[in-house]
C-alpha cells in the first residue's frame, strides 16, 4: 500500500503460531488517523489474537506493526502504552471500591509510574481534566459515586475514560457494548463517534446493528485471514462474508 500522510497504523504480513496453529495467519491492515475500524468475523477467526498483537500482550511470530513508522513489534506492552495505543478488554476493568473521581485520578499519567506517583499532586489541571473526561463520557454527575454502584454500561464508559484521560491516539476496544440495554448502545455509538475526532478507533464487535451505528470501515477476519474489508454495505452484500458469517 502506498504511504499516506494520514496513515496511523500499518500492519503487514502479521501472524503467530501456537504450537503449530496460525491464529493470525498474514493480515494486512491499515488505519487511517481519525478513522473507527471495527473487525467482525466468526468465533475463532482471530480478533482478539490481532488487538493482543497490536498492543503487545502477544509476541508476533512474522510480520510488522508500524505505529506512526514506529515499529511496535518487540516493545513491552508499556512503552506501546506510553507510544500512544490504549487497549480496553471485554471485561470492565475498574476499582469499584474507589469513586468515579479516583479511578480516573488513578490512570492520569502522571500518577501511573512509581516516580510520578511520588510527585503526583491533585492540582486544579488535574481535577479539571477529569471533569471534562467523565462529562466526555456521560459520567460527569457521578464522580463522588462509588464505581461498583455504576450500571455495567457506565462501568465501560468509565474504563473508556480511563484510557482517554491518558490521550491514547489510538484506541482498541472489545465488544464494548455486549451487556448492555438499547439505550446504553446507542449512548456508546454517539460517544464512539465523538471520540473519533481526536483518535482512531479499532473495535471487535458481533452486534451488526451497532456496526452499522458507528463503522467508517469494516474488516472481516475468518481463520485468523482477511476476509473482505470496505464500508458496511459492502460487507453485508459480500457473498463469501454472508456464507461465512452474516448467514449464521
Amino acid at each position: 500500500m502506498a504511504a499516506s500522510e494520514q496513515l496511523l497504523l500499518s500492519i503487514e504480513d502479521l501472524a503467530v503460531s501456537f504450537d503449530g496453529f496460525r491464529a493470525v495467519d498474514g493480515v494486512n491492515l491499515y488505519v487511517d488517523e481519525g478513522e473507527l475500524r471495527v473487525i467482525i468475523g466468526p468465533n475463532g477467526a482471530g480478533k482478539t489474537a490481532l488487538l493482543d498483537l497490536i498492543c503487545g500482550k502477544t509476541r508476533a511470530t512474522e510480520g510488522s506493526i508500524l505505529f506512526r513508522n514506529k515499529q511496535l513489534r518487540g516493545m513491552s506492552e508499556n512503552q506501546i502504552v506510553h507510544a500512544g495505543v490504549g487497549r480496553k478488554f471485554q471485561a470492565p476493568s475498574i476499582y469499584e471500591s474507589l469513586s468515579v473521581f479516583e479511578n480516573l485520578e488513578l490512570t492520569y499519567p502522571k500518577g501511573r509510574n512509581v516516580l510520578g506517583s511520588l510527585f503526583f499532586r491533585r492540582t486544579e489541571e488535574v481535577a479539571n481534566r477529569i471533569q471534562a473526561t467523565a462529562d466526555m463520557v456521560g459520567l460527569g454527575d457521578r464522580l463522588n459515586d462509588l464505581a461498583g454502584l455504576l450500571s455495567h454500561g457506565q462501568k465501560q464508559w468509565l474504563e473508556i475514560a480511563m484510557l482517554l484521560i491518558q490521550e491514547p491516539e489510538l484506541l482498541m476496544l472489545d465488544e464494548p457494548v455486549a451487556g448492555m440495554s438499547q439505550a446504553e448502545r446507542d449512548q456508546t455509538a454517539t460517544l464512539l463517534n465523538r471520540i473519533t475526532q481526536d483518535r482512531s478507533v479499532i473495535i471487535i464487535e458481533h452486534d451488526m446493528k451497532f456496526v452499522e451505528q458507528i463503522a467508517n470501515r469494516v474488516t472481516v477476519l475468518d481463520q485468523g485471514k482477511v476476509l473482505a474489508e470496505g464500508s458496511i454495505e459492502r460487507i453485508k452484500k459480500d457473498e463469501r462474508v454472508i456464507e461465512r458469517y452474516l448467514g449464521h
